[in-house]
């Protein structure tokens, strides 16, 4: 199982899975980080991009509303 990694501002959290249990847990955990920031600066929503089927990102965006998640797929 791959663990996620931050980008160097802490903003956006990748996540590689190799199961999906682990796959699970692991957005799971990624959101719950980037909602803790989102909270914080309270002017920004959480867009999870799915860029294949192992392989996402969780992110802060602009384009999202505080208090939203949204989801694409780059694939």
């Amino acid at each position: 199982m791959a663990g996620p990694t931050k980008d160097s501002n802490g903003l956006a959290i990748t996540v590689t899975a190799t199961d999906r249990g682990s796959m699970d847990l692991q957005l799971d955990e990624a959101v719950a980080a980037v909602m803790a920031t989102a909270m914080c600066e309270r002017r920004r929503g959480i867009i999870v991009t799915r860029h294949g089927y192992d392989s996402f990102t969780v992110a802060l965006s602009d384009a999202v509303a505080f208090g939203l998640t949204r989801e694409q797929h780059e694939w």
